[in-house]
């Protein structure tokens, strides 16, 4: 009788690809990978002036993407972008539906999440800094739709949507980026000890 091993990590792997390959797998992963971010965003602190609260939805889907990898990281965003448009209570604060004025910071986990995913891939999350990096480009993409997405849906002019979706969650994006740099390498540290 054999069972199934995980392989030592190698050059273009992400944590995902260390569990036995299977389609399985695979769906597991990606269904998993959206409900994280589903339930994360249920945690959520409102921001006084703007209609986007701090949420653990941006660090779930960073890590989501990190640890499954551009393809499945992109799957699993794509799956709760569309159930949570569909009616799905899982958006921040269990909103759901395309038309709320955050909606755009959803397309932006999604591009997010594949950005890191492919990092991911060229070993960026095995390092602090590298994480770190990574971790804060895939914010700088989120912010990229979600701030413009935001000044649309709400009329606000540029500057107003960068001051309500932006700066306010400056600091709490740094502080994700750090959990991330200790996160991500030690979990590759415990992997390569095994």
């Amino acid at each position: 009788m054999s069972t199934a091993t995980a392989a030592p990590a190698r050059p273009g792997q992400v944590l995902a690809d260390l569990l036995p390959a299977s389609r399985v797998r695979d769906v597991a992963l990606v269904v998993g990978g959206a409900v994280l971010t589903g339930l994360a965003a249920q945690l959520a602190v409102p921001v006084p002036g703007t209609p986007v609260p701090v949420t653990g939805q941006t660090f779930a889907a960073l890590l989501v993407g990190t640890a499954l990898g551009a393809g499945r990281g992109f799957l699993s965003l794509a799956l709760y972008a569309l159930a949570g448009a569909a009616g799905v209570p899982w958006f921040a604060e269990g909103a759901s539906g395309a038309a709320a004025p955050s909606f755009g910071y959803v397309i932006g986990l999604l591009l997010a999440a594949t950005a890191v995913g492919a990092l991911a891939r060229r070993g960026a999350d095995r390092s602090p800094w590298r994480t770190a990096g990574a971790m804060l480009l895939g914010e700088a993409i989120i912010y990229a739709a979600g701030v413009p997405y935001l000044a649309l849906a709400t009329g606000m002019s540029a500057s107003a949507a960068i001051a309500a979706g932006l700066t306010p969650f400056l600091i709490g994006d740094a502080l994700k980026a750090a959990l991330a740099m200790g996160l991500l390498p030690a979990a590759w540290k415990l992997v390569g000890r095994r």
